[in-house]
């Protein structure tokens, strides 16, 4: 039951957040969005070690 509520809240986030976003006047330049996304594998990666280190710590 959890997980439909979070499911839900998920979904009724998505509805509010998307329309703000593509209202909003943010927008970014093909260097920025470049610079930005140099960061995120490397981030994913180390976030998965985390995990991985916090599992077996855990266990």
């Amino acid at each position: 039951m959890t997980v439909i509520y979070i499911l839900a809240i998920l979904f009724i986030a998505l509805i509010i957040i998307i329309p703000l976003l593509e209202r909003s006047k943010l927008r970014m330049s093909d260097e920025q969005v470049g610079r930005y996304s140099r960061w995120i594998w490397p981030l994913v990666m180390i976030l998965l070690i985390a995990q991985l280190i916090r599992m077996i710590v855990e266990h």
